[in-house]
């Protein structure tokens, strides 16, 4: 289908493409079975300006929106989700930077995570905060000349690998998810630890580690926007990233159809290639066909998020679900029809099968979002009445 991408974006979905197929795809299957953090792929992603597609033009970015970076996140994700992850985090730990920042705060950090020189990370889950969080409980109370943060974050993509965190933390308790703000953390900071990294049944190159707050004074600078703000900042925030793990979804279900296809033409059963037998057609149909409808969806919300409409919840939400449910499907279908090989490691389908959960369940599980948009939909028809 043609999507009517400007010529920039074409560009920019090529050049992802090409960096993939041509750097991470030789070491994608080390990378996962060492569990890895891709540094060099990062290096050359920044080499590409990559880290540029989603940074405003005045902070030396190239003033992408939600689509660009959409497109780069599909690509990337359609031979390693794991680099595709660990460049998707760095965005979602600038975007409250980029919409509720002071000038000064962007013309500081906003340069060099669109240099690729500096990683970026968003910090929100703890042990007890996961799908509700309005439960965290990480402080950051005020002294003179800035706040001092105490507590623990959990499950953190790029953690311990970023340079620059957005941490989201109650300086008011007693107000609790409206006493939360949003804080610029850097990684020297003293009083800033770093847990163990997670060993994860996916996406095992990512970096997911537990981020630890003991007595860290942060200046009073590093508040993005006003106190109180920082939970209305983060779920706007998943409004305007949701495509973007629908993105991943869709890359990672491309990948796996590519190659399921080019397995079903080699493999020969029955005296003919396995693609010549309508029972594999009829899967191979159905998968292309999900994959382009949730294609559809995903370029439709980011270009809603880009528009500038105010309540993009729904579609947002939407995006996610449908795609992440796809993808899980695509890839244990192609499991499936790559039969014994599908299962092993030296073929690239297992990886993605296990790369595809993950997409259902972060930035909003698809149980909770379900109920987002159906709270969304109700709205809508009383609107109607």
């Amino acid at each position: 289908m043609d999507y009517f991408l400007s010529e920039q974006q074409k560009t920019i979905k090529d050049l992802a493409r090409q960096i993939a197929e041509e750097k991470a795809l030789p070491v994608r299957a080390e990378l996962d079975e060492r569990e890895e953090f891709p540094r060099d792929l990062m290096r050359e992603l920044a080499g590409a300006d990559m880290f540029r597609v989603f940074v405003p033009e005045e902070y030396e970015g190239l003033g992408g929106g939600c689509l660009e970076l959409s497109l780069v996140i599909e690509e990337l994700s359609r031979v390693c989700s794991s680099v595709a992850i660990s460049y998707a985090a760095s965005a979602l730990g600038c975007f409250t930077l980029m919409d509720y920042g002071s000038d000064a705060q962007k013309r500081k950090f906003l340069p060099d995570i669109a240099a690729g020189t500096r990683l970026a990370a968003f910090a929100l889950t703890e042990p007890g905060a996961g799908s509700d969080a309005s439960a965290i409980r990480t402080t950051a109370t005020k002294v003179d000349g800035g706040y001092v943060l105490n507590g623990t974050k959990q499950f953190i993509t790029n953690g311990g690998e970023a340079e620059i965190y957005t941490v989201i933390c109650l300086t008011d308790k007693a107000k609790g998810p409206r006493g939360a703000s949003a804080i610029l953390v850097e990684k020297d900071t003293p009083g800033f630890t770093f847990g163990k990294k997670e060993r994860k049944l996916g996406i095992r190159a990512s970096a997911t580690r537990e981020l630890v707050f003991r007595d860290c004074f942060v200046p009073e600078e590093n508040l993005i926007g006003r106190p109180g703000a920082g939970f209305i900042q983060a779920m706007r925030l998943f409004d305007r990233s949701r495509p973007g793990i629908g993105a991943q979804a869709l890359g990672l279900a491309q990948g796996a159809l590519e190659a399921a296809v080019d397995y079903t033409r080699q493999r020969v059963q029955f005296g003919q290639p396995l693609i010549s037998l309508p029972v594999v057609q009829d899967i191979l149909g159905d998968m292309a066909t999900q994959i382009e409808a949730a294609r559809a969806l995903i370029y439709a919300a980011a270009r809603m998020v880009d528009s500038g409409v105010k309540n993009v919840t729904e579609v947002s939400a939407m995006a996610k679900v449908f795609a992440s449910d796809m993808a899980m499907k695509v890839t244990t279908e192609a499991v499936q029809i790559c039969g014994g090989a599908g299962y092993m490691r030296d073929y690239p389908v297992e990886k993605m099968m296990r790369d595809a959960k993950i997409t259902q369940i972060y930035e909003g599980s698809n149980q909770v979002l379900r109920n987002a948009i159906a709270i969304e939909v109700r709205k809508r028809k009383g609107r109607t009445q």
